[in-house]
């Protein structure tokens, strides 16, 4: 029977391997992570919104009742394309097809030293320790004596003005202004000064310039201070250099978060290495117009790792719905070649793009039609809830909305690890330092 490695368990991985349910195949899982994340919604995990179990399903779960299928935890090192075998750390796996799906990291542009300084947002430990830290300086605030050094803590800065950082910027204001307005006795939270940081001349680069235009005069009702054509040149412990033209300003905070960039999964590098084919400038592998790698018709490359340009002549935008589809196109692809009959092309169908600012406001493009505030906002909470993979989890995250909405409160704002608020600059400056130096 057709052996069908599938490498990673994110949206591509996963829809492939469902897709392959009734194919006369076994499908072998492997992933470092025992369960499925739903990564659209991490941004609510990283402000107190939704728990990371809300988010997450577990692997075995999701393919259980899938007779053919089965999950192995292990860390893809390398492909051995002659023997036709997938190399893990601690063994091997054969297969006689092969799907990539290891997705995206974040990118620093070749500033990788401002990672542990500025963490983005592609992980669960991603998410509790952008809320740990946004947490964390709200309290650090609340024991501060000197005004100025308060309002450093209270000074939040976001890198990248897409989706992520429109909606990360959108929901920290909303639990500033609203969730904690009235948990503290020393500071009030509503002063909390928010930046989101834009290099282009507009957020949402990628919508229409009408629906940036309004995403912007959402955050601004808000209260984020929106800067676009701003360019971050350095960030150390405790300040953030941004450039405008030739105008150089330095923002004093101990709270940065990045959401300017992704790059490839490394594995993208062991594909090139072991079957010669090309890389783009971020790392994804060029692949055929069926997905598949040239030269190699039984290896696959889907999701955020593949750079397809033969529908727009562009790489397909790094986001869930072209994973899943691409997915669902290469498990036919393999079903297909199973009955003998040729592959076809991939076509991606572009059902919209959404982005969510806060409460009642959001922007969405389906097609030629465009909406924003609270009919894009609602067309955004359906879509999310019927993309996450277990009923579970819908109702879980369903009821949780439903709340936050009636009474603004968002009960995992939790704060994890060992770790205390500090109540002066010196010590904060200290505690990142040693933070950049282990990292």
């Amino acid at each position: 029977m057709e052996r069908v490695v599938i490498v990673g368990g994110g949206f591509g991985g996963l829809y492939a391997a469902q897709a392959l349910a009734r194919a006369p195949v076994e499908v072998t899982l492997v992933d470092r992570r025992n369960f499925h994340l739903f990564q659209p919604l991490l941004y609510q995990v990283a402000t107190g919104g939704l728990s990371p179990g809300d988010i997450a399903s577990p692997l075995r779960a999701v393919l259980k009742r899938q007779a053919n299928a089965r999950v192995l935890l292990g860390e893809v090192d390398d492909f051995d394309v002659t023997r036709r075998e997938v190399v893990l750390r601690d063994g091997r796996i054969p297969y006689d097809s092969l799907i990539v799906a290891s997705g995206a990291s974040h990118h620093y542009f070749g500033n990788e030293a401002w990672e542990p300084l500025a963490p983005g947002l592609k992980t669960i430990e991603d998410a509790t320790e952008i809320r740990a830290r946004v947490l964390l300086a709200f309290e650090s605030a609340e024991r501060e004596p000197d005004p100025a050094r308060r309002n450093v803590w209270l000074t939040f800065v976001l890198v990248g003005g897409g989706p992520t950082g429109v909606e990360l910027a959108g929901a920290l204001a909303e639990i500033a202004t609203e969730t904690m307005r009235r948990d503290f006795r020393t500071i009030d939270p509503r002063e909390a000064r928010i930046l989101l940081v834009e290099g282009t001349d507009r957020v949402l680069p990628t919508y229409s310039p009408a629906l940036s235009a309004k995403a912007a005069r959402a955050l601004e009702r808000l209260g984020v201070d929106v800067r676009t054509k701003t360019l971050v040149t350095a960030i150390e412990p405790g300040v953030v250099t941004v450039r405008v033209g030739e105008t150089r300003e330095r923002i004093p905070t101990h709270t940065v978060m990045w959401a300017a960039g992704v790059a490839a999964s490394p594995l993208g590098r062991a594909v090139a290495r072991a079957t010669g084919a090309a890389l783009d400038q971020v790392g994804r592998v060029v692949v055929q117009p069926d997905l598949s790698v040239p030269g190699h018709a039984e290896i696959f490359v889907i999701g955020d790792l593949a750079s397809f340009t033969h529908q727009t002549g562009t790489p397909l935008p790094g986001v869930a719905p072209v994973a899943m589809q691409q997915g669902r196109h290469v498990a036919k692809t393999i079903t297909r070649r199973l009955r003998g009959e040729q592959p076809e092309p991939f076509r991606y169908f572009d059902r919209g793009s959404m982005a969510v600012i806060g409460r009642g406001a959001a922007v969405a493009a389906i097609g030629p039609v465009e909406l924003s505030g609270y009919l894009a906002w609602l067309a955004w909470l359906f879509v999310h809830i019927m993309y996450l993979v277990e009923f579970e989890n819908r109702l879980l995250v369903l009821t949780q909305w439903a709340w936050t909405y009636l009474t603004w409160h968002r009960g995992a704002r939790l704060i994890t690890g060992d770790r205390a608020p500090c109540v002066d600059g010196e010590r904060a400056a200290q505690s990142e330092g040693r933070a950049a130096r282990g990292a």
